[in-house]
């Protein structure tokens, strides 16, 4: 009887662990799939990865009725217990990079017609390759729970944080210059942020990961190579000309 029940758990697990994989899968391809609409102007593309986010939203809310039954039937201990904790947290944060790819699409459909600077697009290609291929390392860091791995990919998070300052920069050069700029700079900006935080969520997983093979957190201060607030109190600090 007691072979039963592990024999039940594992199989509880594996199929949690096998639903976060699968996320992580889907939330790589919608922000491909976004990131390639935005570049290529594709709003049939754009259109389907807001109408598949549906799927993301469901397999996150599976994944949490799942690791809580699974909670309180079995009552895990130690590593066992933060495996089902490490997967609800995982699974949100898919989840929000799914809606960060939703919106980028969303964008898309939004810049319509609308010419965009092209250098600006191949920056925001740039930093998109960065953040998925940070996202395609934190997932493998998580199939072999590498915690070592996992915060060398943290440390890694400076380098979008870095890009998103060069091209918010960027961005509110050419929305001085012409105001005819101001619309699609404004969406090209919205877009690239969200793509930042696709970084902070793959950040968050790989802390996660940390923590549930050592049992202990990553200490709480990130390295941050993000600096548009200070860009932004700057700019307002200066005020109007006289």
């Amino acid at each position: 009887m007691e072979q039963h029940i592990v024999t039940s758990y594992d199989q509880e697990l594996k199929f949690i662990l096998r639903r976060i994989s699968e996320m992580g899968g889907q939330a790589e391809r919608m922000v491909e799939q976004a990131v390639g609409a935005l570049i290529r102007a594709d709003w049939a593309l754009a259109q389907s990865v807001v109408a598949d986010d549906v799927l993301l939203d469901a397999a996150q809310r599976e994944v949490d009725e799942r690791a809580i039954m699974t909670i309180g039937k079995r009552q895990p201990m130690a590593m066992d217990l933060r495996e089902i904790v490490g997967a609800i947290r995982i699974s949100s944060d898919l989840e929000r990079i799914g809606d960060l790819g939703k919106n980028i699409a969303k964008r898309v459909i939004a810049m319509r017609d609308q010419p965009l600077p092209p250098q600006l697009v191949r920056g925001i290609e740039h930093m998109s390759e960065l953040a998925l291929e940070q996202l395609k390392e934190v997932l493998d860091a998580y199939a072999t729970r590498d915690h070592e791995r996992a915060g060398t990919i943290r440390e890694n998070d400076q380098e979008i944080d870095a890009l998103y300052t060069s091209i918010f920069r960027e961005l509110l050069t050419y929305m001085m210059e012409d105001p005819r700029n101001i619309s699609p700079c404004t969406h090209l900006l919205f877009s690239a942020k969200n793509i930042e935080r696709i970084g902070d969520h793959a950040t968050n997983i790989a802390e996660t990961i940390y923590y549930i093979k050592t049992g202990n957190q990553m200490d709480a201060e990130r390295p941050k190579g993000d600096s548009t607030p200070t860009i932004a109190m700057a700019g307002r600090s200066a005020g109007p000309a006289r």
